[in-house]
């Protein structure tokens, strides 16, 4: 049964590969991203979406969306912020906070209005590994994930009476490039002066483990299609599956 799905963050990565593979198979989706270059770029590679600028921390871009009739919402968009907390400038994680909590859960309040009035729709978060783990120097980020968890998890148990799905996406280490620009974005202002200094050798090594040996992101695709035609969800999806035992201790 074809779909209406939004898509936040499709200007590339998962999000932009998930718009095209949901397309393919029928569904129409409303591809948003935050920039008017991957607004053009999208519109040329895949005339088949429509393709939206959206500012999740925007307030008018947030009443245009509430104006869109969406069965399933992927909240995918998101930035990364690599730090010692001991150090990290705190213009830097409100920036991460905004986008990634507070601009994901007040594009989520615009869209699940419309579904509570039908009875039915599904909001897909993605988090990732770092919402139930954290590394050094990945504090920032996680932080954000982390409250991501709570609230998928939270709304899960809210909106189920309502007729709505909630469910999160918890993507390992993927070959999308975000990984890599995350990982880089500490060395923007980290430097001798530094409370962490001189952990530096340490922060670089842990930077390199981390962005070596991604894997291959269309696995993380399938799962967003999967869970967008799914009659029913888990409440937590770790990709690669095996992740869930490794970082939980459970098995499914």
């Amino acid at each position: 049964m074809s779909k209406t799905v939004m898509i936040t963050g499709a200007g590339s990565g998962f999000g932009k590969a998930a718009s095209i593979a949901l397309a393919e198979r029928g569904h129409h989706v409303i591809a948003t991203t935050e920039t008017d270059a991957h607004v053009e770029e999208l519109r040329a590679e895949a005339p088949e979406l429509q393709v939206e600028r959206i500012d999740i921390t925007n307030a008018q871009d947030i009443e245009k969306v509430a104006a869109w009739e969406v069965d399933v919402l992927i909240n995918n968009a998101g930035v990364g912020q690599t730090g010692p907390l001991a150090d990290v400038p705190m213009e830097r994680v409100r920036r991460t906070f905004e986008v990634n909590v507070f601009g994901t859960l007040a594009v989520t309040q615009a869209v699940v209005k419309g579904m509570a009035t039908r009875g039915s729709g599904r909001i897909i978060i993605v988090s990732s590994i770092a919402g139930v783990a954290v590394a050094p120097t990945f504090g920032p980020y996680a932080m954000t994930k982390h409250a991501l968890q709570a609230m998928g998890k939270a709304m899960r148990a809210e909106l189920a009476p309502l007729g709505i799905d909630v469910t999160l996406l918890n993507p390992g280490p993927y070959q999308t490039g975000f990984n890599d620009r995350m990982a880089d974005s500490m060395w923007e202002w980290f430097g001798a002066e530094s409370v962490n200094a001189p952990a530096t050798d340490v922060f670089k090594m842990i930077s390199g483990f981390v962005t070596t040996g991604q894997m291959d992101p269309a696995e993380v695709v399938q799962r967003m299609v999967e869970l967008t035609e799914a009659e029913t969800t888990n409440e937590s999806n770790f990709v690669p599956h095996e992740l869930e035992a490794q970082l939980t201790g459970r098995t499914s």
